[in-house]
């Protein structure tokens, strides 16, 4: 079991949802996040002062999956996530020890589904 942690461009979230969706992988969250990565931020003039806005509107995913759907769970991030351009976003996989489904109290590989 693998906790995949996506962080990808707001207007990129729908693609992704496709993408997943096209390879049966539809249990995700999803939450707003600010962050800066390379791309760094940019500078914005607000009533004559300069301000710089270094944390961008970013969207974090969290997918459980089981192992046999890690690959193909990172390959629909990225052919829904990719631009090409810098900031496109980061993919992180992490061992997941347990998982316990709250309503039947199945645990392991049966709780993600």
């Amino acid at each position: 079991m693998k906790l995949i942690i996506a962080y990808i461009q707001p207007e990129r979230l729908n693609d992704v949802k496709q993408k997943l969706n096209e390879k049966e992988i539809c249990k995700m969250s999803v939450t707003n996040a600010l962050g800066c990565g390379q791309q760094g931020g940019y500078h914005e003039a607000y009533r004559g002062v300069d301000i710089e806005v270094n944390l961008l509107k970013k969207v974090r995913l969290e997918l459980a999956v089981n192992q046999e759907f890690v690959k193909p769970t990172i390959d629909a991030i990225i052919a829904g996530a990719r631009t090409g351009n810098i900031g496109d976003g980061k993919i992180f996989v992490l061992p997941l020890e347990e998982c316990i489904r709250i309503r039947t109290g199945e645990e392991g590989s049966a709780a993600i589904g």
